[in-house]
């Protein structure tokens, strides 16, 4: 398929002009990144940004994956000797996947079936006799067959091996498999039941044991939730419409004659329910169970993907110097010392359970390393012990300037036994490792949350039943558009956070560090071609996502593409300034005309983006640092009363709801129908993962460990 001819396919199927679509097409081809192309490629693209590159995308690998099979198909029919020039125009006019299949199956090797067997004892001609002359008696023509192979020992056995053939036919015919399949979408029910003696096992399904609704208004997490309980073996489930319609369905376009005991026409009849229930329905069903399967997946990773979204962007500290506690209450607190650049400086040991004597030593040796090492902000795990740590660091009597916050650690045990923490230290345990990554989360939780596998934070529904790959793949997509929104200090970036930068490869990244620690500290992004490997095409992809803080120019600490310095020379020129007394200079900046800059290559889009950027050169996109504290005296379950207005954080949102963290070591649930007094069809559109709430206890099920809060009316 020509690119024109996808950009038309896919434009149409995304609503977008189709000379942008094949702009995009071109870049992608060409070895153009999405963050590059929505960034600095705006006039060409039509302004596109970055979701609906990512969905051309897709689009654009979806159809090339149809393509690729179209041609196999074509190709295997050739070698079938069945391909007719009718057959071959379906084919290539086929718009689906499901509809290239269906033209496909009579014709597709396959195992051994009943038509087979009947087809091979000459019974072909007597299906062919059965479908013609359905107002004809049966069993006379029937004797024939009988009497004209030693195969067929009877009228019965001469009729089932018809019906045999004629069924199978039914189940092969495209116009109706497209039919019902379009039947099967909009009418099948989901149902459910726990399997027999598996009642006890399977009590977290119990919503499950006996459940029914029509399949396409079934939420993905209802969906994937009744999967892994079959997959587990607690469940048994179908997704198939009302039987006596569908049959209906096939027995009008098959059946001719009115229906009697002896005729053709109650044979095609048997064959109709025949097909129905051996072949279509079952084959119908697994289709329907890999396409909700398949949409719940693709829902599942979107709730997944702008979680972690959220999570990554979170608002970061900055470069402070942090002392750190994983608190243990048992086997004590390990406490870390970090530069602002995140550097291990010391590690130690408190507890701060009694004797009263171990735990004023806990204190003195706090306020020992905060004195010593200068410390700006203490960071504290919000794990097991986290809230009695946090009020121990707390009531020290601390300087008011030193920042004391909880921080959330999930998957920090995780990265504590990773390839990348043993690497990054070899020469310390898991504790230590925990408790700087805890440190650094809250300095820039972007460039630490990098390392950990994303299904390990904890922001997803179902993560683990999901498409792997896809899950993945769309992950990935949010890291790197995470990485490129911000941007990479590339003289104190590590190799895995640079790897995501536009243009950049694993090799490429590790290149770049090995160069810095032989070479010293990059001078200038012009610098970086000096890299073993770095060729122009990944400069330019990657230059203007990186950030050289200490450059001479200083458009190299800004998202300022190098191919655009040129344009903000002339803007200096033309107002008589350095490019250094240029920047900033907003009252000046606002007086620039754009059009006044406009050239073969740049349009106002671009231009537009420049200004933005001098006037905030190097600007952050996420939000400034908020201290947060948890209502003071809760700290477990059992300190919770319904009625109570507590301060919380979003943990995770789903389908059917957020969680939120309210400082007693388990997250409360705020039902969709509980988060705000309007309807809500989307958690997303009221609240995000890592947002401050306000939230009301509704119920405390300490039996069930569950806790249930609304935000109505607060």
């Amino acid at each position: 398929m020509e690119n024109k001819e996808l950009a038309e396919r896919i434009g149409g199927k995304l609503n977008i002009n189709k000379r942008q679509v094949g702009t995009v097409i071109d870049l992608l081809d060409e070895g153009s990144t999405i963050p590059f192309i929505a960034r600095y490629r705006k006039e060409a693209t039509g302004e596109l940004d970055e979701v609906a590159i990512l969905d051309i995308r897709d689009q654009l690998e979806s159809f090339k994956k149809f393509d690729s099979r179209m041609q196999a198909i074509l190709k295997s029919m050739n070698e079938l000797d069945c391909l007719t020039s009718d057959l071959e125009r379906k084919i290539q006019n086929a718009q689906t996947l499901s509809a290239l299949e269906d033209i496909y199956l009579p014709f597709k090797p396959k195992r051994r079936t009943r038509a087979m067997a009947a087809k091979e004892r000459g019974l072909e001609a007597l299906a062919d006799y059965i479908q013609k002359n359905q107002s004809s008696a049966s069993e006379n023509e029937a004797l024939k067959f009988v009497k004209g192979t030693k195969d067929v020992s009877s009228v019965s056995e001469a009729l089932s091996g018809a019906r045999d053939i004629i069924a199978e036919r039914i189940s092969e015919d495209s116009s109706l498999r497209s039919d019902l399949r379009a039947y099967f979408k909009k009418h099948a029910i989901l149902s459910s039941k726990i399997i027999k003696g598996k009642e006890t096992d399977g009590i977290k399904y119990t919503s499950y044991f006996q459940w029914s609704e029509n399949a396409s208004r079934s939420p993905s997490h209802r969906i994937l939730a009744i999967f892994r309980g079959a997959s587990e073996g607690f469940l048994r489930f179908h997704i198939l419409p009302d039987e006596e319609f569908s049959l209906k369905l096939i027995e009008k376009r098959y059946v001719k004659a009115e229906i009697s005991a002896d005729n053709c026409g109650n044979q095609v009849l048997t064959a109709v329910k025949d097909s129905y229930k051996r072949l279509l329905a079952p084959a119908m069903e697994t289709e329907m169970k890999n396409y909700l399967k398949e949409n719940a997946d693709t829902e599942a990773i979107r709730v997944f993907g702008k979680n972690l979204e959220e999570l990554l962007l979170e608002a970061p500290l900055g470069q402070k110097r942090v002392l750190a506690v994983d608190p243990g209450l048992r086997t004590g607190c390990k406490v870390v010392c970090l530069d602002s650049s995140g550097k291990l400086l010391t590690n130690d040991t408190v507890f701060l359970l009694p004797p009263q004597k171990r735990i004023d030593e806990a204190g003195e040796k706090i306020k020992t390393l905060i004195e010593e090492y200068n410390i700006q902000a203490i960071a504290v795990g919000n794990g097991t012990g986290g809230r009695e740590a946090l009020a121990f660091c707390q009531n020290l009597g601390l300087d008011k300037s030193i920042i004391i916050t909880a921080v959330n650690e999930n998957g920090a045990s995780v990265y504590s036994a990773s390839e990348a923490g043993r690497e990054e230290f070899p020469d310390h345990d898991l504790t230590v490792r925990g408790s700087v990554s805890i440190g650094r989360r809250l300095m820039d939780p972007l460039s630490e949350l990098i390392k950990i596998d994303p299904k390990s934070i904890g922001v997803g529904q179902y993560q683990h039943d999901v498409d792997q790959k896809e899950l993945k793949n769309s992950l990935d997509d949010v890291v790197a558009f995470c990485v490129n929104r911000v941007g990479v200090e590339i003289n104190t970036a590590s190799a895995r956070l640079l790897q995501y930068v536009s243009g950049l490869s694993g090799k490429l990244a590790s290149a770049i560090v090995k160069f810095r620690e032989e070479k010293g500290p990059f001078k200038s992004r012009e610098a970086i071609l000096s890299v073993p490997g770095m060729g122009t095409k990944s400069y330019q992809q990657s230059a203007g996502f990186i950030r050289v803080r200490d450059s001479e120019n200083p458009l190299d600490n800004s998202a300022v593409h190098p191919e655009s310095y040129h344009i903000v020379k002339k803007m200096a020129t033309s107002v008589n300034m350095s490019l250094h007394e240029l920047i900033e200079n907003n009252s000046l900046l606002n007086k620039l005309v754009p059009e006044d800059y406009i050239d073969d290559k740049t349009g106002i889009p671009t231009i537009l983006d420049i200004l933005a950027e001098l006037k905030k050169p190097g600007r952050d996109p996420r939000d400034s640092f908020a201290l947060f504290s948890f209502k003071e005296g809760v700290d477990t379950p059992e300190d919770l009363k319904e009625g109570m207005v507590l301060p919380g954080i979003i943990t995770n949102v789903t389908d059917f709801g957020a969680f939120a963290d309210i400082g007693v070591h388990q997250d409360g649930l705020i039902h969709i129908s509980q988060l705000s007094n309007r309807f809500v069809k989307n958690p997303m559109d009221i609240v995000k993962v890592n947002q401050k709430v306000t939230v009301r206890v509704m119920s405390v099920d300490m039996e069930r460990k569950r806790i249930s809060l609304s935000m109505k009316g607060l």
